[in-house]
């Protein structure tokens, strides 16, 4: 592919099937065990923003602390290509040295995240057009990654990169570009682009305007000629397909890159790419301008950033939910912890004890590497305060001596720890085109699709009820699990639901939320009563819904009261037809219709819930559910103390034991089995603040 005309770069994604072929080939030819022999335990390095010559000392410390790999590069195209076509490979020379030196692993990340002065002062293009304008120079991510000339650039330093390193007997892997998006990227040519992909999809414009109903307003389009930009369209279903438009540019691009790359690397080198969540002031939910899914395919390794809350706001939720994304990108394989935080930012500093945990909850969901974003603090620019393992002075302080004995401990149990596999029974169904056209028409409060789900899935998290996280785009067998919760599933076309109500019909339990099945895959809402395809299968409909306001739900469902009773920001008046109510609104003027039913649906049941819940709410009917599905889980134990468990590859059982408060913690007696990994000891009957035990249970 890398033979194509640049000018036809930003219609790629008309051929991705095409694309997605050769290089699924070329992988599969060049498939060999990458399996590690260990946990990689690393850093992000960057000698080239290091204020003084201290190459040799930050590679001792890094031995002295058990690293074992480092990332380097990504960020640096400036000075690894300073004028077009001149290379510098000073700093990686230097940097590879060392890791050989000291024996210590290297990824190598392509550059092109962040372009050099001279390409924006040569070619303006390459700064992103967004909505609001085209981009200025300065901050990163500023380019348009369909623009000919950045391709060329990229291609060209791509190239010499890894034609350079690849030989280089510490380069085990590769890192395509990093946390890549579109970058709202919207200008004539992209647009231009779009309209030629919507001839190719649908040919005929009839078909188009009838199924984005563009008669409203006068947006009907009369020839493609006339198609206008999306920029100040109001209509969700243009808005969402030109948002799955970019989602598909994000694929192509890193299918490119992760092409070029192949051409130089060798056999026993993996390819991975660092991706990044949803963020709500932290790794929050299921990113809404990359299809994860898609994009993982022509990579060998998943690779996701993780940032979360830490001090008495650490819950370790954001580590389970990016470490259950992050293992569903490549069917449950093992994947990569590229970037989580040291420090971080001021109010991240974590407390004693902390960064051990957070490390082996990483472990605890099937990561094969952690490493830290990143060694040693910048001394300018904008995140001047936002610190690795050492801060400015690049000394030993207190959270690089708990790296340190995290490292030891990996040094010496990583090879048995390696590979964890894992099986659970019940799954959380995510989409990131109901996501788009949920977030079209957010709740009262601007409440967001990622908060709805991220409550559900929560609510698992606090009971030990493990769940990985699907997709419809990761063609994942849904026979595989017990039960399947799908947080308000907006946009789906028929055949998706069909497939989620024929789960049920089959025996599996499926829950359904509000806002599911109202609109079809192009956000046009169905001529139907709600919820359109779910109705049948879960034996309810209505046509009514509002905001709730002093409304709770009655009988005390789960021997909740109170608070945890009352609707809040969308309830639907549910008239059930073949379904039970589990329980009933209660309100001064509407005491008569459903809050929460179940369906008998053929071999299963389904479970529908008409409002977004308290959290407690969630939790009872989501375990009540399991329950019914002959889910097992750890029922002794909930949040603050964390169950994560998995096969090793010896066949046993692991069990990791995470504890989440300041307070030591009792752990319940049918947990107290097997022998802790970490001190070789019978396991406790208690667990201290912030501790960790890691049981591995012989048969």
């Amino acid at each position: 592919m890398t033979n194509l005309k640049l000018s036809s770069l930003v219609a790629m994604p008309a051929l991705l099937a095409t694309f997605f072929g050769s290089f699924g080939g070329q992988a599969k030819a060049q498939a060999v065990d990458r399996t590690p022999q260990s946990i990689l335990y690393g850093v992000s390095y960057y000698d080239e923003y290091t204020p003084v010559d201290r190459i040799d000392e930050d590679f001792r410390l890094m031995k002295a602390a058990n690293i074992t790999v480092v990332r380097i590069a990504e960020s640096t195209w400036g000075t690894l290509e300073p004028q077009p076509g001149v290379f510098d490979y000073r700093h990686v020379d230097r940097m590879l040295s060392a890791a050989q030196r000291y024996g210590i692993k290297v990824i190598v990340g392509t550059p092109t995240y962040a372009i050099p002065t001279w390409l924006a002062r040569e070619h303006p293009d390459v700064l992103v057009t967004r909505p609001e304008g085209q981009a200025k120079f300065g901050y990163r991510q500023n380019m348009d990654i369909t623009n000919p000339h950045y391709r060329a650039a990229a291609k060209r330093v791509i190239d010499n990169l890894i034609a350079h390193v690849a030989k280089h007997p510490s380069v085990i892997g590769y890192q395509v570009d990093n946390e890549t998006k579109a970058y709202n990227t919207a200008g004539p040519n992209v647009q231009d682009a779009f309209v030629k992909s919507l001839q190719r999809k649908w040919g005929n414009l009839d078909q188009l305007n009838k199924a984005w109903g563009l008669d409203y307003w006068s947006n009907r389009v009369n020839r493609w000629e006339d198609f206008p930009s999306t920029v100040g369209t109001m209509n969700a279903s243009v808005k969402n397909a030109f948002a799955e438009y970019q989602r598909d540019l994000v694929t192509e691009f890193l299918a490119w890159q992760a092409g070029l790359v192949r051409e130089h690397a060798r056999d026993d080198q993996f390819i991975t790419q660092n991706f990044d969540m949803g963020w709500l002031k932290t790794s929050y939910g299921i990113q809404p301008e990359v299809n994860h899914w898609k994009a993982a395919r022509p990579l060998d390794v998943a690779g996701m950033d993780i940032y979360h809350p830490t001090q008495d706001d650490l819950t370790g939720v954001e580590i389970a939910f990016g470490g259950d994304l992050a293992r569903s990108l490549k069917g449950g394989a093992n994947y990569y912890v590229i970037e989580t935080e040291a420090q971080g930012w001021l109010q991240w500093t974590p407390y004693p004890g902390q960064l051990r945990l957070q490390a082996f909850s990483h472990l605890a969901s099937g990561a094969n590497m952690v490493a830290y974003w990143h060694w040693a603090t910048t001394a300018n620019a904008v995140e001047t305060y936002w610190r690795g393992l050492l801060t400015q002075d690049y000394q030993p302080n207190e959270v690089y001596l708990a790296a340190k004995d995290i490292g030891a401990d990996i040094k010496r149990i990583g090879s048995k720890l390696a590979d964890l596999k894992k099986s659970n029974d019940v799954a959380i169904y995510v989409s990131n085109r109901a996501q788009g056209a949920f977030d079209s028409f957010k709740l009262p409060g601007n409440i967001e699709y990622n908060q709805v789900m991220r409550a559900f899935y929560d609510a698992l998290y606090r009971r030990n009820i493990e769940a990985d996280v699907i997709s419809p785009d990761g063609n994942v067998d849904l026979s595989k699990y017990r039960m399947i919760v799908v947080p308000a599933l907006y946009a789906a076309s028929d055949a998706e639901i069909a497939r989620l109500n024929a789960f049920a019909e089959a025996g599996g339990h499926l829950v359904y939320t509000f806002k599911s099945g109202f609109s079809d895959e192009n956000t046009k809402v169905r001529y139907a009563t709600q919820p359109g395809a779910i109705a049948q299968a879960a034996g309810v409909r209505y046509q009514l819904f509002t905001e709730p306001k002093g409304v709770k739900v009655g009988s005390e469902p789960y021997g909740l009261s109170g608070k945890d009773l009352e609707a809040r920001w969308w309830m639907e008046f549910l008239k059930p037809t073949t379904a039970k109510v589990i329980a009933r609104f209660e309100h001064h003027s509407w005491p008569d219709y459903a809050a929460i039913t179940r369906n008998t649906y053929g071999k299963g049941e389904v479970t529908y819930i008409g409002f977004m819940p308290s959290d407690a709410l969630i939790e009872g009917v989501l375990t009540d559910t399991a329950k019914r599905a002959g889910v097992a889980w750890p029922e002794t134990a909930r949040f603050p103390l964390i169950v994560r468990s998995g096969t090793l590859t010896n066949g046993h059982r692991v069990q990791y034991l995470l504890n989440y408060s300041r307070e030591k913690q009792s752990i319940p007696s049918d947990l107290v089995s097997g022998t802790d990994l970490l001190t070789g000891k019978q396991a406790a009957s208690t667990i201290d603040p912030w501790g960790v035990e890691i049981l591995e249970l012989r048969p």
